[in-house]
């Protein structure tokens, strides 16, 4: 199963027992700030969550796999994240 957006605002507005208006706000504010702070190129880091990461890729050769031709693939930046030790006890629990 997938937790998409709504599924988020919903339980976040069930949970806190506000109106999903509210918590659709909280979550854009939230989401926001993620897209803002990753953009400048710092980390986020959410305590008991994770890391997410922005990294630079340098220019590198790359060949398109239904053709087959060589094809220059242009540096560029990309987000990872990497799970805090607490999320993967979590996870690895079940």
């Amino acid at each position: 199963m997938t937790l998409t957006k709504t599924d988020l605002i919903n339980s976040i507005s069930n949970h806190l027992s506000i109106p999903q208006i509210r918590s659709a706000v909280l979550v854009e504010s939230l989401l926001d700030i993620i897209k803002d702070t990753l953009e400048s190129g710092e980390d986020v880091l959410i305590s008991g969550f994770g890391k997410f990461c922005v990294r630079d890729k340098n220019e590198r050769r790359g060949r398109n796999p239904a053709t087959g031709e060589d094809k220059i693939i242009r540096k560029r930046r990309v987000v990872t994240f990497m799970c805090s030790e607490r999320l993967r006890e979590k996870v690895n629990k079940g």
